[in-house]
């Protein structure tokens, strides 16, 4: 059952005006009215976090069409592709934008008080799964965007066990602090909220410190949430860190409004969880997939467990086939465009794990990036490059050793002038936590820089480890080294 939301309560503030949840109605009512006139079946946006991502959201829902969210940080390649796969008809962004549509026919309109433009495109329709309401585009590792597509159950299936979750923690007013088009936030920081009563507050991206899909001011980030004063936040493992080091740096604190910071996108570590919430921030991991509407799993206060990815939210069911990859039911996807109608029952999430006695979820990596050793062990990359994250020298870590008699890594240090001698610390320091056939024997200092720009990773800050292996063969397939022996290049 929903809760019963009053009209007159904040529904949305971009930091100058707030709406009402009867505003925010009125507003989205008025925008699905002028997509219905003009016969919209495929709506995508290019925004930035604004409340207008929020009413077009929802309009898009109201008028029955399908919508594309689509992130900045997506290159043009990328953004065409989506428009093509998806046979998306309408445009919704600001004008300034625009001009790289130069022969759409485009029509301005004002949406909770922003200017946009609405451009035609002249698109063809496109099969899609039946029931289709939303379509999130995800970079995968050859960064060719994958749409996944959602239906309107699903995601209020998710949004309504979130709420029913957090209940306890009688969130109020949250800070949206990742872009409306990344789903989680989509879900778990707009859909939930809203569904609950509270109070989103919908700021420009570059206020919070974010630009592109991974430079983050950590400062400025702290600034902007010292002065909303949220009672939660949902954060990925870089924003972590990066917040949780500046505080440290600077002898100041989380403000004491947080009731919940939520993690995930990522493998977060239980060092720096638990060296955040030393510094006021209480960070939670959770663990989710596009495929299952985003959030599956989530540690929360009073039922937390460090170091996994929490237990199952009301929503979701989970399982582990023989094999260790988790499965998930309850709430999922369409298909994929373009993909195969038929859907099992339950989903193979292409993630190893196990679920342990309390019912806490333990997250092992991918199974298509398990390694096999030269001496026969099977060791997951994400495991080791976790436990290299938890130390401040070491901003990003890829590891590598299929076939290898051990295990090397690529490292990006937080500070680029960081001398090899505190690398080689960190390694040491994380090897220690390790068993002997996961540690690192080798390691070597990243020859280009950690991003979609560099090739290294996707837009969406996952690793490109072929590219990667590749840009560092011969330094890291060199002859193997004796068991205590370092190099670094």
């Amino acid at each position: 059952m929903n809760p019963v939301v009053d009209p007159c309560a904040i529904a949305l503030d971009d930091g100058q005006r707030r709406w009402t949840f009867a505003e925010l109605d009125r507003a989205s009512a008025s925008l699905a009215q002028r997509l219905r006139d003009q016969e919209t079946r495929v709506l995508a946006t290019l925004m930035d976090n604004t409340p207008a991502w929020v009413v077009a959201d929802r309009a898009a829902l109201q008028a029955g069409a399908v919508h594309v969210p689509l992130p900045s940080f997506f290159t043009p390649a990328q953004i065409a592709h989506a428009l093509g796969s998806a046979g998306v008809d309408t445009l919704l962004l600001p004008p300034s934008l625009a001009a790289r549509w130069p022969q759409a026919p485009a029509t301005e309109c004002a949406v909770a008080a922003q200017p946009l433009a609405l451009l035609r495109l002249p698109a063809r329709a496109v099969p899609m799964p039946l029931g289709t309401a939303k379509i999130t585009f995800t970079s995968g590792t050859t960064g060719a965007p994958k749409g996944v597509c959602l239906g309107e159950a699903a995601m209020h299936r998710v949004a309504l066990g979130l709420v029913q979750a957090m209940e306890p923690l009688d969130i109020r007013r949250h800070l949206c602090a990742l872009p409306f088009a990344v789903l989680l936030e989509n879900i778990a920081g707009v859909m939930a909220p809203l569904l609950r009563g509270a109070t989103c507050v919908a700021l420009p991206l570059g206020s919070l410190g974010l630009s592109g899909s991974s430079s983050f001011d950590a400062a400025r980030f702290h600034e902007t949430v010292v002065a909303q004063q949220p009672d939660s936040l949902i954060l990925l493992p870089q924003m972590l860190r990066a917040w949780a080091g500046h505080l440290a740096r600077s002898g100041q604190r989380a403000p004491s409004s947080l009731r919940l910071v939520a993690v995930g996108g990522a493998a977060v570590g239980e060092k720096l969880l638990l060296g955040a919430r030393a510094l006021g921030i209480p960070a939670h991991e959770g663990y989710g997939l596009s495929e299952g509407a985003s959030v599956q799993t989530l540690n929360l206060p009073g039922h937390d467990r460090p170091g996994t990815a929490g237990r199952v939210l009301p929503h979701a069911r989970l399982r582990v086939a023989s094999d260790g990859e988790i499965e998930v039911a309850g709430s999922l996807f369409c298909g994929y465009l373009g993909g195969d109608a038929a859907m099992p029952t339950w989903w193979p999430t292409g993630d190893l794990g196990r679920i342990d006695a309390d019912g806490f979820l333990h997250l092992d990596g991918r199974k298509k990036h398990l390694l096999i050793t030269a001496f026969g062990r099977n060791v997951s990359p994400e495991w080791v490059e976790t436990a290299l994250r938890s130390e401040n020298a070491v901003a990003h870590a890829v590891v590598f050793g299929d076939a290898q008699p051990a295990l090397s890594a690529v490292l990006w240090p937080v500070h680029a002038d960081a001398p090899d001698a505190v690398l080689n610390a960190a390694v040491d320091t994380a090897n220690a936590t390790l068993p002997d056939y996961a540690r690192v024997r080798r390691w070597v200092r990243a020859r280009a820089a950690f991003g979609a720009e560099a090739g290294t990773a996707t837009a969406n800050g996952r690793p490109q480890r072929a590219a990667i292996l590749q840009l560092h063969a011969d330094a890291l397939l060199a002859p193997a080294l004796s068991t205590d022996e370092w190099e670094t290049s």
